[in-house]
């Protein structure tokens, strides 16, 4: 079994400007690369899961999103980080989808293809839906990012690049 890092996109990948659909509108979370290499450097797998409700609402299309996630994917393996798998809910949530955070579906997609060591995995994200998703998953470790204020978190800090830098220091936290 691996230990995964299972990470939310919108305010974690990138700035979250709200319904990101287009290359010119991404922008990387300063920090996120190196972020990423400190799981790579110890054997995590990576996996993208996020809430794409923008598609179910007509902001834009699955083309859209596919076409910023092939972009988004090729920046990521230039920096030598590859990413598993990127698993997306594209339902508005007056749907009540089993995709859409904090449901498991997207987890459960990962698990029909992967074998990954819940207990020993992470999940990061900047809304109570993210942290909620680990919990309902038994996803065993969680980080928040931003000023929201999100509960049951075992970590939290207002950006990546703080998150990183104690990360950096206490290394053993991920081992």
């Amino acid at each position: 079994m691996q230990k995964a890092l299972f990470l939310d996109r919108d305010g974690i990948i990138n700035v979250d400007y709200g319904y990101v659909s287009q290359i010119e509108k991404f922008k990387f979370n300063e920090g996120i690369f190196e972020f990423l290499h400190l799981f790579v450097q110890e054997g995590y797998i990576l996996f993208i899961v996020t809430n794409q409700s923008g598609i179910g609402r007509g902001y834009y299309t699955e083309e859209d999103f596919n076409i910023l996630t092939k972009w988004m994917l090729l920046k990521f393996q230039k920096k030598e980080i590859v990413i598993a798998s990127v698993q997306h809910c594209n339902h508005a949530p007056e749907e009540h989808c089993s995709c859409r955070k904090p449901a498991t579906g997207m987890i459960n997609n990962i698990l029909k293809e992967y074998d990954i060591d819940l207990k020993n995995s992470w999940m990061i994200g900047d809304k109570q839906s993210d942290i909620n998703l680990a919990h309902n998953a038994n996803i065993g470790h969680t980080i928040a990012i931003g000023q929201n204020k999100i509960i049951n978190s075992e970590y939290a800090f207002e950006t990546i690049l703080e998150c990183k830098e104690y990360l950096e220091a206490n290394q053993a936290r991920i081992r």
